[in-house]
């Protein structure tokens, strides 16, 4: 994984920060609604995908109450999940990029939502507040993009702070779905035009595309799982 982890990400993220400008004419229907959208599905449930709650008291009973080894056991399942749609959504380099790229854009962000919910339900958070949603969104960026929005203040705090506000702020509900909208669009524009790169060898690209959206999606589980600390269980 370790080639995968390489191509996908320094070569994907220098070349997503180039070409992010220009691949909402790629994906015009991946705006800041859409990942909203996204989140509600991933917290409610979506075609066999059961959602964050559901899912939660599933392996509770599976782990006999076992809370920290549920928490693995969702980062694990959906880096499966993440790898095996980036493989599906990268197998056909630019060519079939306008068709791939929202594909991709859409299963990552249903998937590392999913996967976010469900840790927070784990550690006993409300995933219908909509301070716990802001934090997952936040989760979602990943810890370095926190830490730098934060910094510029255009973040308040790190998740953990967001869910456990006094109060819900609304501009903030925008300000970090466009933020997850802009961060999705560069990670998978750059990761489509490094597996470009081996499109004379589609299964590579689909390995690479699905190493990239496999770490990806672990390292956001591990900072979820970090960041998301345990609350008094009633």
């Amino acid at each position: 994984m370790g080639i995968t982890r390489s191509l996908g990400g320094s070569l994907g993220t220098s070349l997503g920060k180039a070409v992010a400008p220009h691949v909402g004419r790629l994906a015009p229907e991946v705006t800041a609604g859409f990942v909203r959208e996204a989140l509600h599905r991933a917290v409610t449930g979506v075609g066999p995908l059961p959602g964050a709650t559901t899912v939660a008291e599933r392996l509770l009973r599976h782990r006999d109450g076992d809370r920290a080894t549920a928490v693995t056991d969702v980062i694990e399942n959906h880096v499966r999940l993440a790898g095996a749609q980036g493989f599906v959504t990268n197998l056909g380099g630019l060519v079939t990029a306008a068709v791939s790229i929202p594909a991709n854009i859409a299963g990552l962000a249903l998937l590392q939502a999913r996967m976010v919910a469900t840790i927070a339900a784990l550690r006993g958070y409300d995933v219908d507040d909509p301070r716990v949603r802001n934090a997952i969104l936040a989760c979602m960026l990943g810890e370095d993009a926190v830490r730098t929005l934060v910094r510029k203040r255009k973040l308040p705090a790190p998740p953990m702070t967001i869910a456990t506000a006094p109060a819900h702020d609304p501009d903030l509900e925008r300000i970090m779905a466009a933020e997850v909208t802009s961060a999705l669009l560069s990670r998978v524009a750059g990761k489509k035009m490094a597996t470009s790169f081996a499109r004379k060898i589609p299964v590579l690209g689909g390995l690479v595309g699905a190493g990239a959206d496999g770490f990806a999606t672990w390292q956001i589980g591990r900072y979820a799982d970090r960041e998301l600390l345990p609350r008094a269980l009633r």
